[in-house]
């Protein structure tokens, strides 16, 4: 099989009208663009090239595969003019997905701090669930994604990396008139099994963080009563403010809803981990980086304040 460096070659040798000055294009030595010559000439097994004293032409047989060379050359050109334009573009781009509690108290923060320092940045932002997140970014769809597991690590597949960000532990939430509340003040926790004659606001069932309820209140050896359940953390606070029950809320998700209160609960402490996916390669897209550094920033922050509360 011919090969098309060939090509190339004599079309350099056309527009130059030397040896000499091909070979400098091509940065090679004469010798090694003399031997290329004769290599090509056996491949096609055709003169392509006649030397003189005033430097070479080529043959016909050698003009029309310069022409095709030619072809090669401005297809080249074009190609690296095209993927520069396209590295340019990817190294501004950032596709970031996260779910609600991120989005409202991780990313804003990290993308403020992100357009000061690179204002060009290329950066957009969905609405993801977590199941959903290393998919996302394993597909190349998303080039970083915020997500949430419970009591089970993400086990993430070749070419992804899952990095912890922050513990976000779990809290009660309870009408800020229950009778807990008053004897237990701000700082002091709460047993899980004070809450066993409760009225429970609760996550789906099926979900891992209703899983995790589920686990914890059999470990403090009671049945809870629920009385409504939801997928949104928001909503059990919700309904929390209106006295039917109380519910296990993210630390992260707290809202303040009128007519609430919350309280820490007693160790061992059930928790989420957020966690920040991304491709394990990211040379391509170093806002990822850099990013996930903000990010890192802003939880250290984030879990600096729960201390001091």
């Amino acid at each position: 099989m011919q090969d098309p460096g060939q090509l190339r070659l004599l079309a350099l040798i056309e527009r130059h009208g030397s040896l000499a000055a091909a070979a400098q294009a091509l940065g090679l030595t004469p010798a090694a663009v003399t031997q290329q010559v004769a290599r090509a000439e056996r491949d096609w097994q055709a003169p392509l090239v006649l030397r003189g004293p005033r430097g070479a032409a080529l043959t016909p047989a050698g003009s029309l595969l310069a022409r095709h060379g030619q072809v090669i050359d401005e297809q080249l050109a074009q190609a690296t003019t095209e993927l520069a334009g396209l590295l340019g573009h990817l190294s501004l781009r950032l596709r970031v997905g996260a779910f609600q509690a991120p989005s409202v108290h991780l990313l804003p923060p990290a993308l403020t701090a992100l357009r000061h320092r690179h204002p060009d940045a290329d950066v957009s932002v969905e609405d993801l669930q977590s199941e959903h997140g290393v998919e996302e970014v394993a597909a190349g769809r998303l080039d970083l994604a915020v997500i949430a597991s419970w009591d089970k690590l993400p086990d993430p597949p070749p070419r992804v990396t899952v990095e912890t960000l922050l513990l976000d532990p779990m809290v009660v939430v309870l009408p800020d008139d229950h009778p807990l509340a008053a004897r237990h003040p701000v700082g002091a926790p709460i047993r899980l099994e004070e809450l066993r004659d409760e009225s429970w606001v609760t996550i789906l069932a099926g979900h891992a963080a209703r899983e995790q309820f589920d686990r914890g209140v059999a470990d403090a050896g009671f049945t809870p009563r629920i009385r409504f359940q939801t997928a949104s953390y928001a909503v059990a606070q919700a309904l929390v403010g209106t006295g039917i029950g109380v519910a296990l809320v993210s630390r992260l998700a707290l809202t303040d809803v009128p007519g609430t209160t919350h309280r820490e609960l007693a160790h061992p402490r059930p928790h989420r981990r957020l966690h920040v996916v991304t491709a394990t390669e990211t040379s391509l897209t170093p806002l990822v980086n850099v990013f996930v550094t903000l990010l890192r920033d802003v939880a250290e922050r984030i879990t600096e304040n729960w201390a001091e509360e």
